[in-house]
């Protein structure tokens, strides 16, 4: 079966797009071993940013303003060649765009250093199909959870 872009082979092995993405993480993980400074981060996140196709790069734009603005001491970098906001080295929130992987949706992710939790079981992953009020609203919230 030929492997189209954006999805796994038949035999269980990563995509064009998959691997796209380690190779990106391979580069960022380098740079980080040679001392890149925040401004570097910054400028790699906006430069993904503004290579997205337009629908995504609305969406991250959003999200960018949002955590640069409630949560400053995050830093800005890409991570897997997406936006992603670090407190030091954990990635504690992303954003991935529906094109990155050929996706209905795009994301706005929290790892476990976000403070998230709510019992036993909660999401850590939402998609986001259009901006709104009630988007923004509920990415500041969920950004001042997972900092506060």
């Amino acid at each position: 079966m030929a492997e189209e872009e954006g999805v796994a082979t038949a035999a269980g092995g990563f995509s064009a797009a998959e691997r796209e993405a380690m190779r990106q993480r391979a580069e960022e993980l380098r740079a980080e071993r040679g001392g890149r400074k925040k401004a570097d981060g910054l400028e790699a996140a906006l430069e993904a940013i503004a290579a997205m196709p337009d629908e995504d790069r609305v969406l991250a734009e959003r999200v960018h303003a949002i955590v640069s603005a409630l949560a400053p001491h995050l830093w800005a970098r890409t991570w897997y060649g997406m936006p992603a906001y670090a407190d030091g080295k954990d990635v504690v929130c992303f954003f991935q765009g529906a094109a990155k992987f050929d996706a209905r949706y795009a994301t706005i992710g929290f790892n476990d250093v976000a403070r998230l939790d709510d019992g036993a079981m909660w999401p850590v992953t939402f998609a986001i199909v259009e901006w709104n009020d009630q988007v923004a609203a509920r990415v500041e919230d969920l950004v001042r959870r997972a900092v506060g």
